[in-house]
Protein backbone atom coordinates (compact mmCIF):
# COMPACT_ATOMS: atom_id res chain seq x y z
CA UNK A 1 0.00 0.00 0.00
CA UNK A 2 1.35 3.43 -0.97
CA UNK A 3 1.55 6.36 1.44
CA UNK A 4 -1.28 8.00 -0.46
CA UNK A 5 -3.50 4.95 -0.07
CA UNK A 6 -2.68 4.70 3.62
CA UNK A 7 -3.56 8.37 4.13
CA UNK A 8 -6.86 7.93 2.30
CA UNK A 9 -7.69 4.90 4.43
CA UNK A 10 -6.89 6.79 7.64
CA UNK A 11 -8.98 9.76 6.56
CA UNK A 12 -11.94 7.57 5.63
CA UNK A 13 -11.64 5.69 8.93
CA UNK A 14 -11.54 8.97 10.88
CA UNK A 15 -14.67 10.21 9.10
CA UNK A 16 -16.54 6.97 9.76
CA UNK A 17 -15.48 6.96 13.39
CA UNK A 18 -16.56 10.56 13.92
CA UNK A 19 -19.85 9.94 12.17
CA UNK A 20 -20.55 6.92 14.35
CA UNK A 21 -19.90 8.89 17.53
CA UNK A 22 -21.96 11.88 16.40
CA UNK A 23 -24.90 9.77 15.26
CA UNK A 24 -24.82 7.69 18.43
CA UNK A 25 -25.01 10.90 20.48
CA UNK A 26 -27.53 12.88 18.45
CA UNK A 27 -29.19 10.45 16.07
CA UNK A 28 -30.26 11.33 12.53
CA UNK A 29 -30.26 15.06 13.32
CA UNK A 30 -26.52 15.21 12.67
CA UNK A 31 -25.75 16.88 9.34
CA UNK A 32 -22.95 16.01 6.95
CA UNK A 33 -21.39 19.40 7.77
CA UNK A 34 -21.28 18.47 11.46
CA UNK A 35 -19.72 15.12 10.59
CA UNK A 36 -17.01 16.92 8.62
CA UNK A 37 -16.25 19.28 11.51
CA UNK A 38 -16.11 16.42 14.02
CA UNK A 39 -13.71 14.52 11.75
CA UNK A 40 -11.50 17.57 11.27
CA UNK A 41 -11.94 17.65 7.50
CA UNK A 42 -13.51 20.10 5.09
CA UNK A 43 -16.98 19.58 3.66
CA UNK A 44 -15.41 19.05 0.24
CA UNK A 45 -13.13 16.33 1.62
CA UNK A 46 -16.06 14.58 3.28
CA UNK A 47 -18.04 14.50 0.03
CA UNK A 48 -14.99 13.34 -1.90
CA UNK A 49 -14.90 10.21 0.29
CA UNK A 50 -18.65 9.81 0.81
CA UNK A 51 -20.76 11.55 -1.85
CA UNK A 52 -23.97 11.29 0.17
CA UNK A 53 -25.37 10.23 3.54
CA UNK A 54 -26.27 6.77 2.26
CA UNK A 55 -22.67 6.07 1.26
CA UNK A 56 -21.50 7.13 4.72
CA UNK A 57 -24.05 4.90 6.46
CA UNK A 58 -23.01 1.99 4.26
CA UNK A 59 -19.36 2.53 5.21
CA UNK A 60 -20.33 2.69 8.88
CA UNK A 61 -22.20 -0.61 8.57
CA UNK A 62 -19.24 -2.27 6.88
CA UNK A 63 -16.87 -0.99 9.56
CA UNK A 64 -19.26 -2.09 12.29
CA UNK A 65 -19.47 -5.63 10.94
CA UNK A 66 -15.69 -5.83 10.63
CA UNK A 67 -15.20 -4.62 14.20
CA UNK A 68 -17.79 -7.12 15.46
CA UNK A 69 -16.07 -9.88 13.49
CA UNK A 70 -12.77 -8.93 15.12
CA UNK A 71 -14.44 -9.20 18.52
CA UNK A 72 -15.79 -12.64 17.64
CA UNK A 73 -12.36 -13.78 16.47
CA UNK A 74 -10.65 -12.39 19.59
CA UNK A 75 -13.21 -14.03 21.88
CA UNK A 76 -11.68 -17.48 21.32
CA UNK A 77 -15.20 -18.95 21.39
CA UNK A 78 -14.21 -22.57 20.60
CA UNK A 79 -11.72 -22.63 23.47
CA UNK A 80 -14.04 -21.35 26.21
CA UNK A 81 -16.84 -22.91 28.28
CA UNK A 82 -20.20 -22.07 26.72
CA UNK A 83 -21.34 -19.65 29.44
CA UNK A 84 -18.09 -17.71 29.32
CA UNK A 85 -18.08 -17.64 25.52
CA UNK A 86 -21.63 -16.26 25.43
CA UNK A 87 -20.73 -13.58 27.96
CA UNK A 88 -17.63 -12.56 26.02
CA UNK A 89 -19.53 -12.36 22.74
CA UNK A 90 -22.34 -10.32 24.26
CA UNK A 91 -19.89 -7.83 25.78
CA UNK A 92 -18.30 -7.41 22.36
CA UNK A 93 -21.64 -6.96 20.62
CA UNK A 94 -22.79 -4.36 23.15
CA UNK A 95 -19.48 -2.47 23.13
CA UNK A 96 -19.28 -2.21 19.35
CA UNK A 97 -23.02 -1.98 18.83
CA UNK A 98 -23.39 0.99 21.17
CA UNK A 99 -21.06 2.91 18.87
CA UNK A 100 -23.04 2.04 15.75
CA UNK A 101 -26.51 2.00 17.30
CA UNK A 102 -27.65 4.79 14.97
CA UNK A 103 -27.64 2.29 12.11
CA UNK A 104 -30.70 0.55 13.52
CA UNK A 105 -32.47 3.73 14.67
CA UNK A 106 -35.20 5.11 12.50
CA UNK A 107 -35.16 2.11 10.21
CA UNK A 108 -31.53 2.53 9.15
CA UNK A 109 -30.63 -1.16 9.26
CA UNK A 110 -27.48 -1.68 7.24
CA UNK A 111 -25.38 -4.46 8.72
CA UNK A 112 -27.11 -7.12 6.59
CA UNK A 113 -25.65 -5.47 3.49
CA UNK A 114 -22.20 -6.85 4.31
CA UNK A 115 -21.64 -9.85 1.99
CA UNK A 116 -19.96 -11.93 4.71
CA UNK A 117 -22.17 -11.09 7.70
CA UNK A 118 -23.53 -14.64 7.91
CA UNK A 119 -20.05 -16.19 7.96
CA UNK A 120 -18.44 -13.57 10.19
CA UNK A 121 -21.16 -13.08 12.81
CA UNK A 122 -24.17 -15.35 12.57
CA UNK A 123 -22.56 -18.73 12.03
CA UNK A 124 -20.04 -18.50 14.91
CA UNK A 125 -22.90 -17.74 17.31
CA UNK A 126 -24.98 -20.64 16.01
CA UNK A 127 -21.98 -22.94 16.24
CA UNK A 128 -21.49 -21.93 19.86
CA UNK A 129 -25.10 -22.80 20.62
CA UNK A 130 -24.79 -26.11 18.74
CA UNK A 131 -21.79 -26.96 20.91
CA UNK A 132 -23.62 -25.97 24.05
CA UNK A 133 -26.51 -28.26 23.18
CA UNK A 134 -24.21 -31.14 22.20
CA UNK A 135 -22.24 -30.81 25.46
CA UNK A 136 -25.41 -30.73 27.53
CA UNK A 137 -24.84 -27.17 28.73
CA UNK A 138 -27.90 -25.79 26.91
CA UNK A 139 -31.43 -27.08 26.52
CA UNK A 140 -31.93 -29.40 23.54
CA UNK A 141 -35.50 -28.17 22.90
CA UNK A 142 -34.24 -24.73 21.82
CA UNK A 143 -32.60 -24.78 18.40
CA UNK A 144 -29.34 -22.90 17.69
CA UNK A 145 -31.26 -20.80 15.17
CA UNK A 146 -33.88 -19.80 17.75
CA UNK A 147 -31.24 -19.03 20.37
CA UNK A 148 -29.38 -16.86 17.85
CA UNK A 149 -32.52 -14.90 17.07
CA UNK A 150 -33.32 -14.49 20.76
CA UNK A 151 -29.79 -13.28 21.44
CA UNK A 152 -30.06 -10.79 18.59
CA UNK A 153 -33.33 -9.45 19.95
CA UNK A 154 -31.97 -9.11 23.49
CA UNK A 155 -28.85 -7.31 22.27
CA UNK A 156 -30.93 -4.93 20.14
CA UNK A 157 -33.19 -4.09 23.09
CA UNK A 158 -30.20 -3.57 25.38
CA UNK A 159 -28.52 -1.30 22.84
CA UNK A 160 -31.66 0.81 22.69
CA UNK A 161 -31.47 1.31 26.45
CA UNK A 162 -27.76 2.13 26.27
CA UNK A 163 -28.41 4.69 23.53
CA UNK A 164 -31.17 6.26 25.65
CA UNK A 165 -28.82 6.52 28.62
CA UNK A 166 -30.93 4.14 30.69
CA UNK A 167 -28.20 1.51 31.05
CA UNK A 168 -24.42 1.36 30.91
CA UNK A 169 -22.79 -1.02 28.45
CA UNK A 170 -21.56 -3.42 31.14
CA UNK A 171 -24.94 -3.51 32.86
CA UNK A 172 -26.71 -4.08 29.56
CA UNK A 173 -24.37 -6.94 28.61
CA UNK A 174 -24.81 -8.59 32.01
CA UNK A 175 -28.57 -8.38 31.66
CA UNK A 176 -28.57 -9.98 28.22
CA UNK A 177 -26.34 -12.84 29.38
CA UNK A 178 -28.43 -13.47 32.50
CA UNK A 179 -31.77 -13.53 30.69
CA UNK A 180 -30.52 -15.67 27.82
CA UNK A 181 -28.58 -18.24 29.83
CA UNK A 182 -31.06 -18.54 32.69
CA UNK A 183 -33.69 -19.53 30.15
CA UNK A 184 -31.46 -21.60 27.85
CA UNK A 185 -29.30 -23.44 30.35
CA UNK A 186 -29.84 -27.20 30.53
CA UNK A 187 -32.17 -28.02 33.41
CA UNK A 188 -34.26 -24.88 32.98
CA UNK A 189 -37.88 -25.94 32.90
CA UNK A 190 -40.36 -24.96 30.23
CA UNK A 191 -43.83 -23.75 31.32
CA UNK A 192 -45.54 -26.24 28.99
CA UNK A 193 -43.78 -29.25 30.54
CA UNK A 194 -44.83 -30.98 33.74
CA UNK A 195 -43.07 -29.42 36.70
CA UNK A 196 -42.44 -26.15 34.89
CA UNK A 197 -43.10 -22.80 36.52
CA UNK A 198 -46.72 -21.64 36.46
CA UNK A 199 -47.83 -19.20 33.83
CA UNK A 200 -48.58 -15.68 34.99
CA UNK A 201 -52.28 -15.08 35.59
Amino acid sequence: MSKGDALRDRTAAAIVDSAAVSLAERGQLVSMNEVARAAGVSRATLYRYFPNREALLHAMATTGVEQLAARVADADVPGLPVDEAVARLVRGFITVGSKYVALSAGGWVRTDEHPDVETLLTEPVRELFRRGIAEGALRPDLSPELLSELLSGLVKAALGMVAAGRLGAEEAAAGVVTVLLDGARAGARSPDRPGGPPLAP
